[in-house]
C-alpha cells in the first residue's frame, strides 16, 4: 500500500502550490473565520457556518467537484493539526456525497479518521462542536465503512489493477477497527457512567445538551454518538442481540441527546426497531415504529430546506413498511397505534396488510427488501473468483431468516380465530377444520403458545431488562386430545373514550358561541 501513498504524495506536492492560487477568496474567507471560531468555541457561530455557509459556497463553487485539499487551506489555519483533520472530515464526505470515490480516496478518509479519533482518544482536545457535526462524523464513519464493504464486494466490475490493490489494503476500513473504535470511544468518554447518574438524578448531561464550558463536548458525545453507531454496525452485520445492547444504557422512553438532533433520532429508532422486530419483539418494535413516525409527522415540514429531506422522507416510507410487517406478525391487535400514524398505514398499506395476515410471502419479501437496511459482509471476499459478487450475501441470508420465521407464523392468525370461537375443541375436530394433519396441528398450537409470550419493554425499563408478558387476548392448553381454552380479553376501558368526546363538545359549544355573537352583531348592524 506504501506505493501509492508515495505516488499520491507526490502528486499532491506538485499540485500544491497550483491549487493554492484557484482558491476563491469567499472560501478562503470561510476556511479562516471557520478556523477563529473554532479556536475561540464560540458553538454558535460553528454551527451557523457549518450548516449554512458549507452547502452554499459547495453550491456555488464546488457543486461537480471537490473542496480544495487540505495542503491548499493549510497555510491560512497556521498549519493546525486538529483543524485540517477535521477539515479532512469534511472534504471527503463531500466526495462522497457528490462524486464518485475511488478506492484511494477510500484508504485516505480512513487514514483521516483514524488519525482524528487517535488525537480525540489520546490528545488533549480543547474545543467545543456543535451535537450536529459530532453526529455526522459518526454517521458519516459508519456510511464510508458500509460503502467500502459493497464497493469491496463488487469483484466482476473491478480491474486486474484495482483486484491487487484491495489484497493489500486488508487493514482499511476493517470490521474490527470500526468496532474497535467506537467501543474505544465509549470508553474512553466514560458515557455509559454519566448516564447512569443521570437516570439517578446526579447529571443533567442532557438538559445541558452535553455542553460542560470547563472541558470540551467532543469526546463526551462522540462517545454518546458511538452507542447508536455501534446499534447501526451490529444490525448491519445481523448481530441484532449486540444492537440492542450497544444503546442499552440510552433511555428511549424519555427525551435526551439522541432526540435532539434528527438524525440520529431517527436512526437510533429506525435500527432498535428493525432489531427488535429481528428478535420477534413484534409488540416493541411496533411502539418504537409509531413512536418515531409521530415524530417525523409532527416535524418534517421544519426540514424541508435542509440536505437531508429526502433521506427523512424515504426512511418515513420505510418505516411505515416495516411497521406493517410487524402488525402482520403480530399475534394480536395492537390498540395503542397514534391515529395519525394509523391512517398513514391504511392509506399506504390496508390491501398488503390483508394479504401477509393471510400468509402472502411475496409482499412479506416485497416490503422486507424496501425497507431493510443495507446489510454487509464484514469480511473480505474470495478473490481467487473475481466473476462472483459478494455483496448481496448479507441481505440473502437475513431475508432467508426472516421469510423461515414468517411461514412458522402462516397458520397462527387463522388457529387464533378458531381458538376464540371454543371453550373446548378436540385437536382432530380442529385439525379437521384447518384441514391438516393431527401431528401438524399439534406443532402449530405450540408455536402459538411460544409465540403468546414476548420480551416487552416496561416504562423506565432498559431494553434489554424487558419482561416476559403474554401478547395475546387468548390463554389455552392441552389436555390429552382436548384444547381447553380461556379467554383472557382485559375489561373495555371506556374513561378516556368519554373524556376526549367531552373535551370535543366543549370545543364545538365554545365555537358556536363565538359564531352566535358574531351573527347577532351582524344582525344588529343590519
Amino acid at each position: 500500500m506504501g506505493d501509492w501513498v508515495a505516488d499520491r504524495d507526490a502528486k499532491i506536492h506538485t499540485l500544491e502550490h497550483l491549487e493554492d492560487n484557484v482558491v476563491p477568496d469567499m472560501v478562503k474567507t470561510f476556511v479562516v473565520y471557520f478556523y477563529r471560531h473554532i479556536r475561540e468555541k464560540n458553538v454558535y457561530e460553528i454551527l451557523s457556518m457549518y450548516e449554512s455557509s458549507f452547502p452554499k459556497l459547495t453550491e456555488r463553487f464546488y457543486k461537480a467537484s471537490s473542496w480544495p485539499t487540505v495542503q491548499a487551506i493549510a497555510p491560512l489555519v497556521d498549519n493546525d493539526h486538529v483543524f485540517c483533520l477535521l477539515y479532512k472530515e469534511m472534504y471527503y464526505r463531500h466526495l462522497y456525497a457528490r462524486l464518485t470515490p475511488t478506492l484511494e480516496h477510500r484508504c485516505e478518509s480512513w487514514d483521516n479518521y483514524c488519525a482524528l479519533f487517535g488525537v480525540i482518544l489520546h490528545g488533549n482536545v480543547n474545543m467545543q462542536l456543535p451535537n450536529a457535526w459530532l453526529w455526522d462524523m459518526i454517521d458519516e464513519f459508519i456510511y464510508q465503512f458500509q460503502s467500502f464493504c459493497q464497493y469491496r464486494g463488487k469483484l466482476t466490475t473491478k480491474t486486474p489493477e484495482e483486484l491487487e490493490l484491495l489484497k493489500r489494503c486488508d487493514q482499511v476500513w476493517n470490521v474490527l477497527g470500526v468496532l474497535n473504535y467506537l467501543q474505544a470511544l465509549i470508553n474512553k468518554s466514560e458515557i455509559e457512567n454519566t448516564l447512569e447518574e443521570e437516570r439517578m438524578g446526579t447529571n443533567k448531561f442532557s438538559a445541558n445538551d452535553g455542553y460542560d464550558f470547563s472541558s470540551s463536548n467532543v469526546l463526551r458525545l462522540l462517545g454518546y454518538f458511538s452507542m447508536v453507531g455501534l446499534l447501526r454496525v451490529h444490525c448491519l452485520i445481523g448481530d441484532y442481540y449486540g444492537g440492542l445492547k450497544a444503546v442499552d444504557a440510552i433511555d428511549l422512553d424519555k427525551s435526551g441527546m439522541f432526540t435532539k438532533v434528527t438524525g440520529c433520532y431517527i436512526t437510533t429508532l429506525y435500527y432498535t426497531g428493525f432489531s427488535l422486530m429481528m428478535s420477534k419483539r413484534y409488540v416493541d418494535a411496533v411502539r418504537t415504529f409509531n413512536t418515531i413516525l409521530m415524530y417525523i409527522g409532527r416535524t418534517k415540514q421544519f426540514h424541508a430546506r435542509s440536505p437531508g429531506y429526502e433521506q427523512i422522507l424515504k426512511k418515513n416510507e420505510q418505516l411505515y413498511a416495516l411497521l406493517a410487517i410487524c402488525l402482520s406478525l403480530c399475534s394480536h391487535p395492537v390498540k395503542f397505534l397514534d391515529e395519525t400514524v394509523s391512517q398513514g398505514l391504511r392509506e399506504k398499506y390496508n390491501d398488503k396488510m390483508t394479504k401477509m395476515a393471510a400468509g402472502d410471502l411475496a409482499l412479506f419479501d416485497e416490503l422486507f427488501s424496501y425497507a431493510c437496511p443495507k446489510f454487509i459482509t464484514p469480511c473480505p471476499p474470495s478473490f481467487e473468483d473475481p466473476n462472483v459478487n459478494f455483496n448481496q450475501e448479507a441481505y440473502r441470508l437475513q431475508l432467508k431468516c426472516f421469510l423461515t420465521e414468517v411461514k412458522q407464523q402462516t397458520m397462527l392468525p387463522t388457529l387464533r380465530s378458531f381458538l376464540k370461537l371454543y371453550t373446548t375443541i378436540s385437536i382432530s375436530k380442529l385439525a379437521s377444520f384447518l384441514e391438516l394433519d393431527e401431528y401438524t396441528l399439534r406443532t402449530t398450537v405450540l408455536t402459538l403458545k411460544q409465540r403468546a409470550r414476548q420480551p416487552t419493554i416496561m416504562p423506565g425499563r432498559r431494553v434489554l431488562a424487558a419482561e416476559w408478558v403474554s401478547s395475546v387476548d387468548i390463554d389455552f392448553y392441552i389436555d390429552g386430545d382436548m384444547i381447553h381454552v380461556v379467554d383472557n380479553k382485559a375489561q373495555r376501558q371506556y374513561g378516556d373514550y368519554f373524556a376526549s368526546h367531552i373535551l370535543k363538545c366543549e370545543r364545538l359549544s365554545t365555537e358556536l358561541g363565538k359564531i352566535t355573537e358574531v351573527l347577532s352583531g351582524t344582525m344588529a348592524e343590519i
